[in-house]
């Protein structure tokens, strides 16, 4: 009953793909009591037409083309593996591999024996690991037999397997290749089980540890295909570091509802012009990457490459409308945004065949009620973004884990993402800010990443990063922290050039007086940090800094040459 039950879900979105307003308005999650993807979904599509069809093709470093067949077996072995190494219902792995076929497998694995698996990507340092090892209970660890030394000295109690060379005392992974390709499970899963526990990028704080479960993660990424536009039979390509939620989201759960395939391109260094190659040469049909990446890509002639692609996507942080419209020009497809949080799926979006409106990230997608709270938690047109929880949609987490190892659920009647958005009379919905971000100037409440917006337009700025700089007279102003595209020099003129541009473009009250040029600090997900820009601001006073430009060192702007 549960797979029936999915699987109707599913065709649903499909029928509907390019009807919002209707999936929106009958979509209904599928009731579970019992249900394990790997086992009811995965599987059975691995044993019905799509058996000898692609399910995941890496090309470059480690390539492999498995098809939905071969990596049922495959994940079967490994779960015959990991259980003869010990691994029970509920014991926590932490997985810390790259893009290479094992991440598949074990997730997969995993999630057949009941097991919880903690995404780790290959970043993270000895202190982070050890972090991870005690707040995450790990008890088993699957890693590259190259990270070995990371581990060093940490828990001796976990049970380590790597890929490939692996030292002395740890298990090789190839080793759980060798167990039988039949596995039979040791009972049922209950859809609420745990299955995967993620550690938050942490812009402001230590990160937090979010639970999902066998319904939250599978099913509530029914959201994230509608939102893709995934069909099957596609080829999908999210650019995308293992070991964060936008992982899981669209190179695993979300192509693999639709029954589409996943595509890796692995290079040692991102080179713009050799993934654009690869998108061409293996007809991807559908894309999503992040604002960075979709940056670099149109720093290059997009034209010039006559790809497949059907649907493109942007996700992780807001797009800025410039983006937005270069691509449009060159490959006559819009960039649809999305929006969702590592403690949910996508909830909100521009599902294919909708109007996009440039700056906005779209409308509630099916299976969840968006409100918008003001101060007083009074809902309003523009406040802070909620999840209404009658009922809660299945893509929500199952609570995050608190120091004791407990579970806090979400309770009350909302989920508050602690992001700011306003909608208007259609109902779409434009990103504001962080609400910790949001900031004011002269009394003005201002929004950085509308300021961002308007920056990244000039050609010389490729990321931005606004936070508010303390001023004498207005209390605060709006600084840039700026890092420029290929072949701008970070000098006097560029910074004129920025100013000027800025001026022709926002209100006086919304004006960046400020700016620097700077690397900006990231989290390991690729996240600006704009809280660390906003302590050192904070810290400096009224310091001048050397490498700083103000509005009011350039006569020019105020005589209007």
């Amino acid at each position: 009953m549960s797979t029936q039950a999915f699987r109707a879900a599913r065709d649903f979105l499909l029928a509907h793909r390019t009807d919002h307003d209707r999936a929106a308005r009958e979509f209904r999650w599928p009731k579970l009591d019992h249900f394990n993807w790997a086992l009811d979904w995965f599987d059975p599509l691995a044993a019905g037409p799509l058996a000898d069809q692609p399910a995941l093709v890496i090309v470059g470093e480690g390539a492999v083309r498995f098809t939905f067949a071969e990596l049922a077996a495959r994940s079967n072995q490994v779960a015959n593996g990991l259980r003869a190494q010990g691994v029970r219902r509920g014991d926590r792995i932490l997985v810390m591999l790259g893009n290479v076929a094992p991440l598949w497998e074990v997730m997969l694995a995993a999630m057949k024996l009941g097991a919880v698996v903690v995404p780790a990507t290959t970043l993270l340092t000895p202190a982070d690991l050890a972090d991870r090892f005690a707040r995450g209970r790990v008890r088993f660890l699957v890693t590259d037999a190259g990270e070995a030394a990371k581990f060093e000295g940490l828990d001796p109690a976990v049970r380590r397997i790597g890929v490939g060379q692996a030292p002395a005392g740890w298990i090789v992974y190839e080793t759980l290749l060798a167990q039988s390709a039949a596995f039979t499970p040791d009972g049922v899963t209950k859809a609420d089980d745990p299955l995967l526990l993620y550690f938050t990028s942490g812009t402001t704080a230590r990160p937090k540890l979010v639970l999902h479960s066998h319904r939250s993660y599978p099913v509530g990424h029914l959201s994230t295909m509608y939102w893709l536009g995934l069909q099957p039979g596609d080829l999908h390509l999210n650019v995308s570091s293992p070991g964060w939620a936008k992982h899981a989201w669209s190179c695993f759960f979300a192509p693999w509802n639709a029954g589409a395939a996943v595509f890796i391109f692995n290079q040692p260094r991102f080179d713009a012009r050799r993934l654009l190659d690869a998108i061409v040469a293996h007809q991807v049909t559908t894309l999503c990457a992040p604002p960075t990446v979709w940056r670099m890509l149109i720093q290059e002639d997009l034209g010039s490459w006559k790809t497949h692609l059907r649907e493109v996507t942007g996700a992780g942080e807001p797009l800025n409308p410039e983006v937005i419209e270069q691509v449009e020009r060159a490959w006559g497809l819009s960039i649809r945004d999305g929006y969702g949080q590592t403690e949910t799926t996508a909830q909100i979006g521009n599902p294919p065949g909708q109007k996009v409106k440039p700056g906005s990230m779209g409308r509630p997608l099916p299976g969840y009620r968006i409100v918008l709270l003001d101060a007083e938690d009074n809902e309003a047109d523009e406040g802070a973004v909620c999840i209404a929880l009658d009922p809660p949609p299945a893509g929500l987490m199952r609570g995050y884990q608190d120091e004791g190892g407990e579970i806090v659920p979400v309770t009350g009647h909302y989920y508050r993402t602690g992001d700011v958005a306003s909608r208007d009379a259609e109902g779409y919905l434009t990103y504001v800010g962080r609400a910790d971000d949001i900031f004011k100037a002269s009394d003005y409440r201002i929004s950085p990443f509308e300021l961002e917006s308007a920056l990244i337009e000039h050609a010389a700025v490729m990321e931005a990063a606004v936070v508010p700089a303390p001023d004498p007279l207005r209390l605060a102003v709006p600084k840039a922290y700026l890092a420029l595209a290929p072949g701008f020099s970070p000098d006097r003129a560029t910074a004129l050039d920025i100013f000027r541009h800025i001026r022709a473009r926002l209100a006086p009250y919304k004006r960046v007086r400020r700016l620097e040029f700077a690397e900006l600090p990231k989290t390991i997900s690729g996240k600006i940090r704009r809280v660390e820009l906003r302590r050192a601001e904070a810290a400096r006073g009224a310091t001048r800094l050397e490498q700083e430009y103000r509005e009011e060192d350039f006569p020019e702007l105020r005589s209007g040459e």
